[in-house]
């Protein structure tokens, strides 16, 4: 046995090591990372959204020297820190081999808001959700991208429920010092500072840098003492705000950004402008362009070849309009600027560019200067087609210019490390290399690799997590609760129950109720003895929808007040870590939107890898991948134009699938007490479900498709 104490400088080095890892977000999909941080601290951990910065303040350097003594946890840190460097500096990654010039000349992705993990709560929903798991999928790819969006230093809204079951929204100050970030400096030491001209003020704006992994994404923050109140606070919330605010802060995304870039030297082949909010840098692309001496109309045909866009939305209030009023309030210097007359600036973001009274949408502006623009699912695209055909006159719907990319996953975030460690060792692979290929999830429908009975013990291990994650979680929440409900806590949920979970954004379309629509029928289900149920609520509504808020209190009465107390719960503030125990310990993710109003949905991919099974309305991503031997569907590829009618066909079609397939396939055991047609389709959803719907695939896609082809 080896005695000899570790050198210092070899401790340093090991230092050094653990804090470039906190700083940069590879660490939040790397087991071993999270496995280190947690062993720092495990309260400090939990409690301060496992973020590796904030675990590195609370230790201090004299306890971070002298726990690196012990030899087996310094080996493991110094394992994960050649690992990461290792990672960092490979030149045969995919983007080396296949997008080399984008290396050089980077793609730009120009997002309102990036969601990454919950250390970094900048993200509203799903938007935001697919941006980070693109930018971490370029990373592991090894493409050249950088990420543009706003440092929010309020974020999105923190949730609690009051006594009435209402919504109530707060907000946490972020710190960037605490943070995964640091500020963008300039040769002198000092932050770089920009501006952006809204109305006839100058914004001064500094920027923060995020390291994702291979990819840097930059948040601008308009939070400097040079700026007024108002202008200070354009950072402040995600979407805060009045269309005054909203617009104000697509300025300075969307101009501030590309302004930004230049400063840095960064010159991209390739704008992506994620939804329409980015649309603005268009026109300061065609700024730039006028500027250097070309026409107007010259410049909008050279921009648009620099430019592509995705639109996420197929419900027409989702679309950013601002009235011609406004527009001329905000952005007088950029109308002078491009040196022609306003009603040619305006006609860039109108469907009818004669009509002087049609608002300015930033959807039309970003379709008419982009050379590719796509929807997020096969349905989608022909949604988005029909949607703005009168932008396109003189063709058929099919002629219209967008096409799709169906969204994907980044599958390392998504899987815990119950799971990720248990198909290291039953699939015999390397997790990190092999994770995204058809070949290693094909390994799952081979016996010799893994059998029912293993699947099975594992799908039970981790709906106990989730149960007991659950129990800990309400308990947190419970304050509001008598003297008997604590005492009878740690009974509540059934580790034996069919476990159907329901968690995303309580947007109204999504209709997070429909499943209790029949309500006797409901209570009748839960309470068989003999196939037990119980489901798993989480989500937010946005703090001005009062509807989704109802939906809300509707759900959490019914888990108190009701026949239905013990078989449903709620569980408050949902962000990543919530959506990773729910997507791991759920049996059935239910997802039951009014189609074709679900863009794409990817909270259902999130399940396959932990054989967690998808009951949904054949909309989005799931009209795709449904083949109807992995998961279950809710009706036919179809829906009625009425929304009463569909409403009460889907509650139907739902009630038939969950009593006549899902339940009774879940509770078909057999002597041993496994169900073996159930495990059937676990395997058949990861096998044909993980390959596919993931942010490697779809990035790939993105760059063969759209980020590599010769302008012009």
């Amino acid at each position: 046995m080896d005695n000899t104490p570790l050198p210092q400088n070899e401790i340093s080095t090991l230092v050094e090591g653990l804090n470039r890892l906190a700083g940069n977000l590879w660490g939040t999909w790397d087991q071993d990372t999270v496995e280190i941080f947690a062993q720092l601290s495990p309260r400090a951990w939990q409690n301060l959204y496992h973020n590796g910065v904030a675990v590195l303040r609370e230790v201090s350097e004299q306890e971070l020297r002298a726990r690196l003594q012990d030899k087996q946890f310094a080996s493991k840190v110094r394992y994960t820190i050649q690992k990461f460097e290792a990672y960092l500096s490979d030149q045969q990654t995919w983007g080396h081999q296949n997008a080399a010039r984008l290396l050089q000349n980077p793609v730009a992705y120009f997002t309102a808001e990036f969601g990454f993990h919950e250390t970094l709560p900048i993200a509203a929903g799903g938007l935001g959700v697919l941006a980070g798991d693109h930018l971490k999928s370029a990373s592991d790819l090894g493409l050249g991208l950088v990420g543009i969006s706003l440092f929010y230093r309020e974020g999105y809204f923190q949730q609690a429920l009051n006594h009435d079951n209402w919504q109530v929204d707060y907000y946490r100050l972020l710190n960037p010092r605490n943070l995964p970030m640091e500020p963008v400096l300039g040769k002198n030491g000092k932050p770089i500072v920009c501006t952006v001209e809204i109305g006839f003020n100058v914004v001064a704006f500094q920027a923060w840098k995020v390291k994702v992994g291979r990819c840097d994404v930059y948040l601008l923050d308009a939070n400097r003492p040079e700026n007024e109140q108002t202008y200070r606070d354009l950072t402040l919330r995600v979407y805060g705000g009045d269309s005054t605010t909203r617009i104000m802060q697509e300025i300075l995304l969307g101009i501030g950004g590309v302004r930004l870039l230049r400063k840095l030297g960064i010159a991209p082949s390739v704008f992506h402008m994620n939804e329409g909010h980015a649309a603005f840098l268009a026109l300061e692309l065609i700024r730039e362009k006028t500027a250097q001496g070309q026409s107007f109309a010259d410049a909008k045909a050279s921009t648009a070849q620099e430019c592509i866009f995705t639109t996420h939305t197929p419900v027409e209030a989702g679309h950013d309009r601002f009235s011609p009023d406004l527009m001329h309030y905000v952005m007088p210097k950029m109308f002078s600027a491009l040196g022609v007359p306003s009603d040619d600036l305006m006609a860039l973001g109108r469907v009818h560019p004669e009509n002087e009274t049609e608002p300015f949408c930033m959807t039309v502006l970003a379709l008419k200067c982009s050379r590719a623009a796509n929807g997020v699912s096969e349905l989608h695209g022909q949604v988005s087609r029909q949607m703005w055909h009168d932008l396109y006159p003189g063709g058929t719907v099919e002629q219209v210019p967008i096409g799709h990319i169906t969204n994907g996953v980044h599958i390392p975030g998504w899987v815990k490390g119950t799971q990720r460690r248990w198909l290291r060792r039953k699939l015999l692979a390397e997790w990190e290399k092999d994770m995204n290929s058809a070949e290693y999830w094909q390994r799952i429908a081979d016996p010799a690799f893994t059998t029912d009975e293993e699947l099975w013990a594992m799908r039970y291990n981790l709906r106990r997590e989730l149960i007991e994650f659950a129990r800990r979680r309400l308990l947190l929440q419970g304050q509001r609760l008598t003297h008997e409900d604590f005492i009878s806590f740690d009974h509540l949920l059934n580790p034996d129950a069919l476990t159907i979970g329901f968690a995303r954004r309580f947007a109204t379309y999504k209709r997070a109720p429909l499943i209790f629509d029949r309500f006797d029928d409901m209570v009748r289900i839960v309470k068989d003895p003999a196939r037990p149920i119980q489901f798993l609520f989480a989500g937010k509504a946005h703090p001005r929808d009062d509807d989704g808020k109802r939906y809300i209190q509707r759900i959490n009465h019914l888990s108190k007040f009701s026949e239905l107390k013990g078989h449903l719960v709620f569980i408050e503030n949902y962000d990543f870590h919530v959506a990773r125990q729910m997507v791991s310990g759920c049996d059935v993710w239910l997802n039951n939107p009014r189609r074709p109003l679900e863009a794409s949905g990817t909270s259902g991919q999130k399940c396959g890898a932990n054989g967690c099974l998808n009951l949904s309305i054949l909309d989005g991503w799931w009209r795709e991948g449904y083949d109807g031997t992995n998961g279950f569907a809710i009706g036919e590829d179809s829906h009625p134009n009425s929304i009463e009618e569909q409403d009460r066909v889907d509650a139907a079609n739902l009630y038939w699938t969950l009593t006549e397939e899902v339940i009774p396939m879940f509770f078909d055991r057999d002597a041993n007490g496994v169900p073996r047609r159930w495990i059937q389709r676990i395997r058949r959803a990861m096998a044909t479900l993980v390959p596919k719907f993931n942010t490697w695939r779809m990035v790939q896609e993105y760059t063969e498709k759209y980020y590599l082809p010769k302008q012009g």
